[in-house]
């Protein structure tokens, strides 16, 4: 038997991890409370999205519900700190916006 094809929701979250795993981190002071929020983002979605590749497409349900809470509080404030770091660090932080997007897109394991 064949093995079901991925869904569009987990290669969309591959293509995205993907392409976040070969770009580099927005040049900066390790000091800069900036960029560590930045960095915090990024880490943060880092889990969910590797624990969601490892379980096929689906995030754990304590991932789902951390998740929720992140979307309800917004990411203004995370990018307004992007829009005042320049282009790569706003690019940068548009990917992980879209990575966190991808993963809302993803079911909650049973």
């Amino acid at each position: 038997m064949a093995e079901p094809l991925p869904s569009s929701a987990y290669v969309r979250l591959r293509r995205l991890w993907d392409q976040h795993c070969h770009d580099t981190f927005p040049a900066g002071p390790e000091d800069d409370p900036q960029f560590q929020e930045i960095a915090l983002y990024a880490s943060w979605l880092g889990g969910l999205a590797e624990a969601a590749l490892a379980r096929g497409g689906r995030l754990a349900k304590e991932h789902w519900q951390m998740l929720e809470v992140r979307r309800a509080e917004g990411n203004a404030a995370v990018w307004t700190l992007a829009g005042g770091l320049g282009g790569h660090a706003r690019a940068y932080v548009a990917r992980l916006m879209a990575l966190e997007e991808a993963l809302a897109g993803l079911p909650p394991e049973r």
